[in-house]
């Protein structure tokens, strides 16, 4: 995804993250996708997931199913 194609994008971080050095990730709500980069590099790469694989991820994001070390 380039800048492009989200201009209106309105990326944000979890209230969680704190002022930890921009160690998170950013997440933006589009019309078809949802958008995900690195808050350490806002002009870089950004990831795209349509809105079921966002869900599932965060099913099993609370659910436990994903180790995080």
């Amino acid at each position: 995804m380039s800048d492009g194609d989200a201009p209106v994008a309105r990326w944000r971080k979890s209230s969680r993250s704190g002022d930890n050095g921009g160690q998170c990730v950013e997440v933006a709500g589009l019309v078809v996708a949802v958008g995900v980069r690195d808050s350490r590099d806002p002009d870089g790469p950004k990831l795209l997931f349509s809105p079921a694989e966002w869900a599932l991820f965060l099913r099993r994001l609370k659910g436990g199913g994903c180790d995080l070390g």
